[in-house]
């Protein structure tokens, strides 16, 4: 199976979603996810300790489509700047692989200050 890339950009504050469909190496079709199970997360390097969990629900197994998420709650406390995530699926055999690699760019957003410089 092909190693896909997909770039995400998430929001610090807000909720976070996507929807992904997992092809073939061949690209010929999709992956049937019956039986597979999910891990992705979140970090600021491959190195880096600290993490955060990416949601993942499988919605339709035999169209190979999956979603991410990460809810406002944990997006709350990101730091601005790019970072990497993964998913990983596991088959049923327990044989483990990263379906999908990608940068992740968390923006902050400039347009949170209540007051512009100068005002009372």
């Amino acid at each position: 199976m092909t190693v896909y890339r997909k770039n995400i950009t998430v929001n610090v504050g807000e909720d976070f979603n996507e929807d992904l469909t997992v092809f073939s190496a061949d690209g010929t079709g999709v992956v049937d996810l019956t039986g597979f199970t999910a891990q992705s997360q979140i970090r600021k390097t491959a190195a880096s300790y600290q993490f955060a969990d990416i949601q993942v629900g499988i919605t339709s197994a035999a169209k190979g489509e999956i979603n991410i998420s990460i809810a406002s709650s944990i997006t709350q406390f990101f730091r601005g700047g790019r970072h990497m995530w993964d998913l990983l699926l596991v088959r049923p055999s327990g044989f483990k692989f990263i379906a999908v690699e990608g940068n992740a760019l968390i923006r902050t957003g400039i347009t949170s200050i209540v007051h512009y410089y100068g005002s009372p």
